[in-house]
């Protein structure tokens, strides 16, 4: 199952996907109300066809003791810790001075990260199986 929380849809894993899933086949609010096909929208907005607003969804999710901007602060510094740069920079989007300057908050050594990809075992291409000759 695939969500789309910005321009990059992504590939949610098991068990958050069944719970998706669940959560979307049991979607109930004023959005749905009488509407002739159920909304594709996980978080359908005030307006039918529409999902919620980021800002409405963030108000919601803080109303629940939910800090989002917290939790995305502590995801980046993880990864700045464990990942270098310039790779930090690419899979996120972000300027490479940005992610630098992440990697230096978090005081990240990315030297492990080398180390580990080193050590990775190198994956051959499979090759066909041989036929029977007869």
């Amino acid at each position: 199952m695939k969500i789309q929380l910005g321009t990059t849809p992504i590939t949610l894993p098991e068990p958050v996907a069944d719970l998706t899933r669940h959560v979307l086949d049991g979607k109930r609010g004023h959005a749905t109300t009488g509407a002739a096909n159920p909304s594709p929208w996980l978080f359908p907005g005030g307006q039918p066809g529409r999902p919620i607003s980021a800002t409405h969804l963030g108000k919601r999710l803080k109303d629940l003791g939910i800090q989002p901007g917290q939790a995305r602060s502590t995801a980046l510094f993880q990864l700045a810790t464990e990942l270098p740069a310039t790779l930090l920079a690419r899979m996120l989007g972000f300027h490479i001075d940005v992610a630098v300057a992440w990697q230096r908050a978090s005081s990240g050594d990315w030297m492990t990260y080398a180390a580990d990809v080193s050590r990775r075992e190198p994956r051959l291409p499979k090759r066909p199986s041989p036929t029977p000759q007869a």
